[in-house]
Formats: structure tokens, sequence, C-alpha cells
């Protein structure tokens, strides 16, 4: 039920609309109009006049008012009709001489894309790093893997190729290349690059057979027996990384999309910060859930500063409606409420605020298994007041269709420019001054008639006595319609209770 054009029976005195000001010694005439009600009660014009946020100089005393509660009504009605402003965008700030002066622009936390904008620098224990080599190359850029990739193997062939060589020169197989009767460690090596050969074919077991080992070297049996477990080692660790590396999750985030902007407009009756999610793949995000964090500047109490202090902003942790079942966009919605970091602030501060939303949606990935996350942000001037998300869903033969098309699109609908807390202070005006117009109207209806001071003396003897009195009256019409037997603090029986 919508609270905007409520109709109500009346409205107390407490809630009526404060006079304009008036001077020292200068007194205001309100009409006796001004205390009776006139049976309509607007909220847009309760909230016109909580919605004052900005600091205005105060107008002028005035004399005499002698305006009407009718006319106040009207002209605030009025006011709440006019055609609200645009307030898209940063409005230029003026500078010293009254030129115009674009608002600074926010440096992101996080990018659109999700890159988190941060770099360490003058990091002093960077052995750190080599203690987890297999994160760290697979941390690293495709550029520097692939380069680290066949450096590895480049330096194992070298390395054994030159032991090799080395091993040729001191047994003197170079000086008996023609020597028939000369056996050598290694067959068919006359030089550098047939040792670096021979290592390649060693490491790959390719075995060409034309280069081969013989018995009569024991140290070339024990090198090549090193060679074929340590290239066997660097295969498993290199083949490994580029696996791990090729199969990350990361790319799977690029099918994970978010709305360009958030909005906050009303829901159920509610200020809500809303934004969409979508998934542009078949296979679905297994186990997804959302978070989302409000990332900005604060000092506290002590004076201490806080240059990016994050603060959880809920989207249904408490009722389960952050695990999400991601097989069409879904707007996620954050309800502001008194334990939002939203709940102060109204359309006129959010265009002068200076905060980043991070929003992450995690999940597992159906074809492989791996955990992916996926992240986005909104600033401040991002997020749009008083809009909603267009709907991207219809109805085809056999399915529902998703226009994606609209992912993106909002449009503008009504929503009341103040806080989260001045709307629920609004509503519980309104709640109160449907308390106290039904308390009226019961003031209103005839009381039950006081027959104390008519009943016979015995009934005085009697209350004298210590027993209780029976005060007879007539039933009211609410007494017939709900039952109540008290009524004014009056207890009342009906007759035939009185003769027995």
């Amino acid at each position: 039920m919508a609270l905007e054009n409520s109709v109500f029976p009346s409205r107390p005195d407490f809630l009526s609309f404060p006079v304009e000001g008036k001077g020292e010694g200068e007194e205001v005439e309100v009409g006796t109009e001004a205390t009776v009600s006139t049976g309509v009660f607007n909220l847009s014009e309760e909230l016109g006049h909580v919605v004052t946020s900005e600091a205005t100089p105060s107008p002028p005393p005035l004399a005499k008012v002698n305006r009407s509660f009718q006319a106040k009504l009207a002209e605030r009605e009025a006011k709440a009709n006019q055609p609200r402003k645009k307030t898209q965008g940063a409005e230029k700030e003026k500078g010293r001489f009254g030129w115009a002066r674009a608002r600074r622009k926010r440096q992101r936390y996080v990018e659109k894309n999700g890159r988190c904008n941060v770099q360490h620098g003058n990091m002093q224990e960077t052995y750190r790093y080599l203690t987890d080599i297999f994160t760290t190359l697979v941390d690293l850029n495709w550029r520097c893997s692939l380069f680290v990739f066949v450096m590895a193997y480049a330096v194992t062939w070298l390395f054994f190729g030159a032991i090799w060589y080395l091993i040729a020169y001191c047994r003197g197989d170079l000086d008996h290349l023609e020597d028939e009767t000369w056996t050598p460690c290694v067959n068919n090596v006359n030089g550098f690059i047939s040792a670096f050969l021979f290592s390649i074919e060693t490491e790959t077991t390719i075995g060409y057979g034309h280069r081969v080992i013989t018995d009569q070297c024991p140290v070339g049996t024990m090198l090549l027996l090193l060679q074929a477990i340590l290239g066997s080692m660097v295969n498993a660790f290199m083949v490994g990384c580029m696996f791990v590396k090729i199969s990350q999750p990361n790319k799977r985030a690029e099918t994970l999309v978010f709305s360009k902007h958030a909005v906050i407009s009303l829901r159920d009756d509610k200020l809500c910060l809303m934004f969409r999610v979508g998934d542009l793949r078949s296979s679905h995000i297994v186990g997804a859930n959302m978070r989302a964090k409000l990332i900005k500047s604060k000092q506290t109490q002590e004076g201490e500063f806080i240059p990016l202090d994050q603060t959880d902003i809920s989207v249904g942790f408490e009722t389960g409606d952050d695990r999400l079942f991601l097989v069409s966009p879904l707007v996620i919605s954050h309800e502001i409420d008194a334990h939002s970091p939203f709940w102060d602030m109204s359309q006129a501060q959010l265009e002068k605020e200076d905060f980043e939303i991070v929003v992450i949606l995690e999940g597992m990935v159906e074809a492989t298994g791996m955990t992916c996350q996926a992240r986005s942000s909104y600033l401040a001037e991002e997020v749009l007041w008083g809009h909603r998300f267009s709907p991207m869903m219809s109805l085809a033969e056999g399915f529902f269709d998703i226009d994606y098309g609209a992912f993106h699109h909002t449009f503008e609908v009504d929503t009341p420019s103040c806080s989260a807390r001045e709307l629920s202070l609004a509503a519980a005006r309104l709640d109160a001054h449907l308390y106290w117009s039904i308390s009226s109207r019961l003031d209103e209806e005839p009381t039950l008639t006081n027959q104390a001071a008519k009943q016979p003396d015995s009934s005085s003897t009697n209350s004298k006595a210590g027993e209780t009195t029976f005060i007879v009256g007539e039933m009211t019409d609410i007494q017939e319609q709900t039952g109540l037997g008290e009524l004014n603090g009056s207890v009342t029986t009906n007759q035939s209770e009185l003769e027995a």
C-alpha cells in the first residue's frame, strides 16, 4: 500500500505545518480554520516540509499571517506538483572569479572491468615471492609466462649440453675423432653443437639413434640418469603452470556483466539501492553469491583518518537473498534501513558525496568446478536517484525471451528526494495521525449515560459495604459493533446480570 496521496479523516494539531516566522514583539495571527481538519493529508506535502536538507537563509519576518490552513495546503501542493529538475550528473562548482569549475573525478578503487587499481611499492621482502614460486609463475602475465617457459627448457638443454661437451673434452674424445679404435663416451659427438643436440634428444626422449652413450663412460651414465630425472621435473613443473594458467576462470568473469549504473527508488514503500547482474553464457554459475562493500574515507572520533574504509552493504545475507540462481538477469536490492550506511543520505547529499560501491559476485564454474569471481564498482555520480531498471524478460512460445539490449536501460519514476530516515519519520507521523484521528472519532461518539447519581440509596449503601457497583447504561453503536465492555473507564453490564 503506497503512502503517497493517502486520505485520512482528520489531522492532529501537533502535525500542523509550522508558521513561517515572526519577529520580536510581533503577533502571528492564524485563522481558526488552521485547527480544523480538512479531511485530506498528503504525504508528498509532508515530505515537502521534511526534505529541506540544504541550509537556506530564513525569510524576513512577516508582520501578519492571515492565510488559512486550506491556502497553505494549496500552496504546498502546488510546490510539490512542480516538475522536478533533473539532477543527473554533477553540477559545476563556481571558482574564485565565478567561472565554472568541473568536479574532480574520484579515483576508482576497483575498475568497471573488475581490475583492482592498487600497486604495491617499496617492498623490502621480495624473497617471499620465491617461497611460493608456483603461484608467482601462475600470476605472471602471458608474455612473462611464455618467456619463463621457453627459458626453462633452453637453459636446461644448454646446461646439460655444456656438461656433455665438457666430458668429451676432458676424456679426449674430440682428439680421437678419426681413430676407429677409440671408444668415446658418446658416439658422434664432435663439438658443442652435437653435444647440445644430444642433450635435447636425451631430455625430450626423442632418440634418433645417431648419437648414443657407450658403456665405457660411467660418468656419462650418471649424467644421463640425472638429466632424465631433472628433465621430467622441469616438464611437470612448467606444463603444470601452463595448464593452471590456461584453465584459470578469470576469463569466465568476462561473461558476467553488471549494469553501468545503480539506481535508488522505492520498493514496497522503502528506499532501496539496486543494480543488475547477468550471465551471458548458457552454462550456469553454481552457488552464486553476491556481496557489496562501501569504500569511503572517514575520520574516527579520536581523530584518526581512514582513507579507504570498507563497510558491508547488506544484499540479503540475513534472509538468504544473497545466494542467487543466476539463470536470467537479476536486480540485486539493498534496503536502506537504520543499519544501512545510506540511512541519512538524501538526493541533494548524493550529489555531494564521494564514495564507491564495490560489488562482488562469486561462484563455481559449472564446466571446470573452479571458483570464479566477478567484480565491478559504482561511483557516486553513477548512482541514479529516482530511477528503475527497465524490464527485459518476455514470454515467448515455450520459453522466456531475455532482451539484453535493455540490460543497462533505466527510466525515471516518482521517488521522494528525502533520506530514508526522513521518509521513515514521515511514515511514523502518518501512523500517529491515523491513531489520533481514530481517537478523536471515538471521543465524538455519544458516551454512556452516567446514572450513578440517579441510583437509589440502596446502591450507595451496598457500595459502602464494599460490594461492586454496576452501572446500567445504553449500549452505543461502537459497543454493539465491537462488543467491548469497557468505554472511558466505566464498567457496564446488561440488565439480566443486574437482576441476578
